[in-house]
């Protein structure tokens, strides 16, 4: 989100995103829809689904400008919690879904269901630490450097290609933090519902979420901060393909389809692992190295594999997909600002960060964060904290990129 500074001689962040509908790109959004439907006559049921899961993922994503980097980072700067607060509403109305499927006991075809459960050790802590960082240089996180890419932006194509690359890397050492010296003091994973029961896991998750929400309540009253950008757009009824969605309308939306991306793959939405399978992918193809000798890929090539042959990947490319649609409906497709040089150094930086913080914490804010929640998983909750720990040292690297973090005295975040 471009955040301006009254009588501040920086120059703003510049937005991954353009701020204003316009008429519809109509050649783009038939090409758009043509891929789309060529890609899902392809693909096996179950395959398909995903895909469209995604490209709804997408759709939304972009509509809401719902983010993680720009929620995390007004919340630190300036005490303005109004997306944290769609955050809790998203994990609130996830983790809900997510018992209601796991008290169900299986999804599409009679599969198994698992949420995403992992250990809690120094790989973890420093991972989203890092990746804390990486998104406030980026000016994205994980699924914000996707829906931004889909929806034309130079700076988020920057920023994710070095996600995958920085995820690459991270597959390449994570031996060193998984079983090696860097495993030490490693706790195994904790589940809230095998200590506390899926309901009383729930009840506990809907309680801390909720006290988060009012906390966040509380800090707006008291601060006082500038109120949330909206980017202007279509209104009434042409608002659900053009306009904006209110965050609230978003973190419904994307829990929903989040359940029922559990329900079709056996497992929730995620992020890391696709880009982790094609920069693995890329490398090896280009002669670049061998990721088969890696651990994290167990002796097997990654170019042995489809592109398209995990539930990630396929989600990866419907959010694509779809930020591509939402924003040739809106307009606004490729509509770049000018990029200076410092600011798609940062997008490099922030990128790799991401992609190798992500891979070290299983995960990124999806996975790791918004599915480890919701899978009632202590890790998710201690990955919160130390990506808002990474923040806060991500803000007072941004001003050294030329990027302005929000101020009191501000007229919007």
């Amino acid at each position: 989100m471009s955040l301006l500074r009254k009588g501040s001689p920086s120059r703003p962040a510049p937005s991954a995103l353009p701020q204003q509908t316009t008429r519809p790109q109509y050649a783009l959004i038939g090409l758009g829809l043509l891929g789309a439907g060529w890609l899902y006559v392809q693909l096996p049921a179950a395959q398909g689904l995903l895909l469209l899961l995604g490209i709804g993922l997408g759709f939304s994503l972009f509509h809401a400008r719902f983010g993680f980097s720009s929620a995390f980072r007004q919340l630190l700067s300036v005490g303005q919690g109004r997306a944290l607060q769609a955050h809790m509403l998203l994990l609130g109305m996830t983790a809900t879904l997510f018992a209601l499927l796991f008290a169900l006991g299986q999804g599409l075809g009679g599969q198994p269901l698992s949420g995403y459960l992992a250990p809690i050790g120094p790989g973890l802590l420093l991972g989203a630490f890092l990746f804390g960082v990486g998104m406030q240089l980026a000016g994205g996180c994980a699924s914000g450097t996707l829906y931004a890419t889909g929806g034309g932006s130079l700076l988020g194509l920057v920023a994710l290609v070095s996600f995958m690359g920085g995820s690459v890397l991270g597959a390449w050492n994570l031996e060193f933090w998984t079983t090696g010296p860097g495993a030490a003091g490693t706790l195994p994973p904790i589940s809230l519902a095998e200590r506390l029961g899926l309901w009383g896991a729930l009840a506990l998750t809907l309680a801390l979420v909720g006290g988060l929400a009012l906390l966040a309540e509380w800090v707006i009253r008291k601060r006082q901060p500038p109120p949330l950008s909206q980017p202007r757009g279509a209104q009434g009824w042409a608002r659900v393909l053009r306009g904006t969605w209110p965050l609230w309308v978003a973190a419904l939306v994307l829990a929903v389809l989040n359940a029922a991306v559990l329900y079709v793959s056996g497992r929730p939405w995620g992020v890391t692992y696709g880009l982790t399978l094609w920069g693995s992918q890329a490398v090896e193809a280009l002669g670049l190295a061998q990721p088969a000798f890696w651990g994290f890929w167990n002796g097997e090539s990654p170019l042995g594999r489809s592109p398209l042959g995990h539930p990630t990947a396929l989600t990866n490319l419907g959010i694509l997909l779809g930020a591509l649609l939402s924003a040739a409906a809106a307009g606004v497709f490729g509509k770049n600002p000018r990029l200076g040089w410092k600011a798609l150094l940062a997008a490099v930086l922030g990128g790799l960060l991401m992609g190798y913080g992500a891979r070290l914490a299983y995960g990124c804010n999806i996975g790791a964060y918004i599915g480890g929640v919701a899978s009632f998983s202590l890790h998710g909750w201690v990955w919160l904290v130390m990506a808002l720990l990474g923040t806060g040292a991500g803000l007072r690297l941004r001003p050294w990129f030329g990027l302005s973090n929000p101020r009191p005295t501000d007229s919007v975040c």
